[in-house]
């Protein structure tokens, strides 16, 4: 699942929920590829209901099938202006991190590798729907674009659709551009 340059995210609809569930899915042949899930304590479900969530601890375990082992995990802790998030592989061992912007007016943070590298910059336009993955240079290297999924949906949920491309001559950070993709939405934009 690690190794493609398209998924199509679509999270999954619900009322009152305290957390969240992606399906990810091939564009191409509508098979599902796998599944992001936020793994949360009771505690941090309870804090939810009175806190912000966006300052509240998270994990997401990205996997092949629901409560299967995870590839990935997205992790971060409590913050307050700039939050740094770890990805985890599947034996628990750092691959890379984002570090939020301090000040962006469509959103946007930076991936790094855990030899400090800049992998890419994640910026979004203006209404923060759409998100571009730029290497160091400032290159296009994918992209994340929201998809519309329907006047119910957009207008009595907080559910979204959208597509996360990556560049072939950037297939190698695959993996950490699909974590981007998700945090985007489940770490940095999520109500």
């Amino acid at each position: 699942m690690l190794d493609r340059t398209n998924y199509f995210v679509k999270e999954h609809v619900g009322v009152l929920k305290l957390s969240d569930t992606y399906d990810i899915i091939d564009p191409e042949t509508q098979q599902n590829l796998g599944v992001a899930q936020e793994k949360l304590s009771f505690l941090i479900h309870a804090l939810r209901l009175v806190i912000d969530k966006r300052m509240l601890p998270t994990k997401v375990e990205i996997s092949e099938q629901v409560n299967g082992p995870a590839l990935l995990t997205i992790k971060r802790g409590m913050t307050l202006l700039r939050s740094r998030i770890e990805i985890l592989d599947r034996s628990g061992q750092a691959i890379g991190y984002f570090k939020s912007k301090l000040f962006s007016l469509g959103g946007g943070f930076f991936v790094y590798d855990m030899r400090d590298q800049l992998i890419a910059e994640v910026k979004g336009d203006w209404k923060g729907w759409n998100f571009k993955f730029l290497d160091s240079k400032g290159n296009e290297k994918g992209t994340v674009s929201k998809k519309w999924a329907g006047i119910g949906k957009e207008l009595f949920t907080t559910a979204d659709n959208y597509m996360i491309s990556i560049a072939e001559d950037f297939k190698a950070n695959s993996g950490l551009l699909l974590a981007a993709g998700l945090a985007i939405d489940i770490v940095y934009k999520e109500r």
